[in-house]
């Protein structure tokens, strides 16, 4: 099959997105992240628009990438001056990149009713903007026909004047831009064929000197943007646009993570190799991580949730084949399979954990109709443990007595301070043992009780594990009232959700104080994070 390259504008396209922001460093840092992952553009944003886009490509210049082109992006030059004056396209020149792309207007709605010009106008602003950006050192000029569905489907011949026009001054490769989400597959699959095809004619190719490339730039407003570009690519597009996550304006971009393992692994496409494929979650959460978004377990191929299993068919079925219910094997993208426990599991969902957890059941006189009754008793009593792995681990592990407490509690306190004029002051104190040798009293303040008895926690660990929980820190926190009926004196749910570089893991507590169901979480997550690095030797 047909090599398909691959075009991030994470670190563009992706910064529109509601919520989301990056530093100059952070850029720095996905773009590295993206060159190891084998991206062939990563597009670093527009060094014409803002400052820390051009400090961007200014610091970029001292990398050296081994899989990807840095793009620069930008769009043609304003009505009423010529291209050589516009500072924007000079910007793009300037700032190193070795490929540039710029955006034009297709929809002949934008061009008389947005930029009130003239059709003719619009066209030689294309065609002046590619010509001028040719005629520097750039390797490559790129195209991005903005709104082009939209404005093939109310202007054929005027939207294929404007990919005419960046044609005919040399441009290099050609996007073709669902800009407004709203285009079905089969509509995009029947225009690029139809588009392919206008410019593969033979009075065409007299035009020009070398093939003109073809791909796809795909948003998400219509929950069509991965299949949107699997359908271009299927009539010939060969550079598909995306970021990593779906990150973007309104409802996102195409999201890469779903796309690369789609071409590669079911549509047997090269993009990137098999070692690369591995890296895709860990690029995933690393992105989400540094824009400061919460993971979303759901996402396909990637996600937490992507193969786990909770219904005991299931999990039957997968133990002895695990083809029954998953559509690939999830290594192949980094990730893992896995089994939920609650209460509607069954014998296999207990005997996948235990051993998963490398725990034998036979040999502690415990069965699984007895855990089963155990993981039943208290999810009645409110904990939910498809949704905590960490605390089902030390569970099991103390059910198993093969659980090992990396550090015990004494004791702790907490004080809430309010006057009239202030916010809430939250301080706690606490006193741990570890392997029975207690560590003295430690406190802390924090943004609330449980930041400040977090940060006591972290504060009287480090003594005994300096810098181990460095990287750990809280992705969500959720509180939930179990039965409203009791009021104040309600039982309550703490979930809480930790990471760390690698990994993602969920702890929970139970009752009806919610600084004690808190504690309970947060005392399990750090039990699981020193339970993990001693696992591996780093801890002693």
């Amino acid at each position: 099959m047909e090599p398909i390259l691959l075009y991030d504008t994470t670190l563009r396209d992706g910064t529109q997105g509601e919520k989301i922001t990056f530093s100059g460093d952070d850029k720095i840092k996905i773009a590295k992240k993206l060159d190891e992952l084998g991206i062939h553009y990563i597009e670093g944003g527009w060094p014409g628009s803002n400052v820390k886009d051009k400090e961007f490509f200014k610091s970029a210049k001292n990398i050296v990438f081994k899989n990807s082109r840095l793009t620069a992006f930008g769009s043609t030059h304003r009505y009423g001056i010529s291209a050589q004056e516009d500072k924007n396209l000079n910007a793009i020149i300037e700032c190193g990149a070795p490929v540039a792309t710029i955006f034009g207007k297709t929809w002949d709605l934008h061009v008389e009713k947005i930029l009130r010009i003239r059709l003719e106008d619009n066209l030689d602003m294309i065609r002046e903007s590619v010509a001028y950006l040719k005629t520097s050192h750039l390797e490559e000029v790129h195209y991005d026909a903005e709104h082009f569905f939209d404005g093939f489907k109310e202007n054929k011949d005027y939207a294929l004047q404007t990919l005419s026009a960046a044609v005919t001054a040399g441009v290099d490769a050609i996007g073709l831009c669902d800009t407004n989400g709203g285009s079905l597959p089969h509509e995009v699959e029947s225009i690029v064929k139809e588009v392919i095809a206008y410019f593969d004619k033979p009075e065409a190719e007299q035009k020009r000197k070398k093939p003109i490339r073809f791909g796809i730039h795909t948003h998400n407003d219509a929950n069509l943007a991965v299949a949107n570009s699997i359908a271009a690519v299927r009539a010939g597009a060969v550079i598909v646009q995306g970021t990593i996550n779906g990150y973007g304006e309104r409802c996102g971009n195409a999201d890469l993570t779903s796309i690369i393992p789609i071409l590669k692994l079911k549509m047997k496409h090269p993009c990137i190799s098999d070692e690369n494929l591995k890296k895709l979650r860990m690029a995933s959460l690393f992105v989400s991580e540094t824009a400061n978004m919460t993971p979303l377990s759901s996402r396909p191929f990637v996600g937490k949730s992507a193969f786990a299993h909770k219904g005991g068919i299931h999990v039957n079925a997968i133990m002895k084949e695990s083809r029954s219910y998953e559509h690939m094997d999830p290594t192949l993208v980094g990730n893992r399979q896995r089994v939920l426990v609650s209460d509607m599991s069954g014998k296999s969902n207990i005997e996948y954990k235990a051993k998963e957890l490398g725990i034998s059941l036979d040999d502690n006189g415990l069965d699984t109709e007895k855990i089963l009754s155990r993981i039943k008793r208290l999810e009645k009593e409110g904990y939910q443990f498809d949704v905590a792995d960490g605390t089902f681990q030390i569970m099991m592990e103390k059910l198993a007595n093969q659980f090992k407490p990396l550090f015990d509690l004494d004791s702790f306190r907490v004080t809430i301070e309010k006057n009239k004029d202030q916010p809430c002051y939250s301080h706690a104190t606490i006193k741990i043992s570890v392997d029975d040798e207690v560590q003295g009293i430690t406190a802390a303040e924090g943004s609330g009780p449980v930041s400040a008895l977090d940060n006591a926690l972290r504060k009287a660990l480090n003594k005994v594990y300096p810098n181990v929980l460095d990287p750990v820190h809280l992705v969500d926190f959720k509180v939930r009232v179990l039965d409203g009926r009791d009021g104040t004196a309600a039982r309550v749910r703490v979930l809480i959700e930790s990471r760390d570089e690698t990994s993602i893991w969920s702890t929970i507590g139970v009752s009806e104080d919610v600084i004690e169901a808190s504690w309970q979480a947060l005392a399990d997550s750090f039990q699981h994070k020193l339970a993990r690095l001693e696992k591996d030797k780093s801890i002693k």
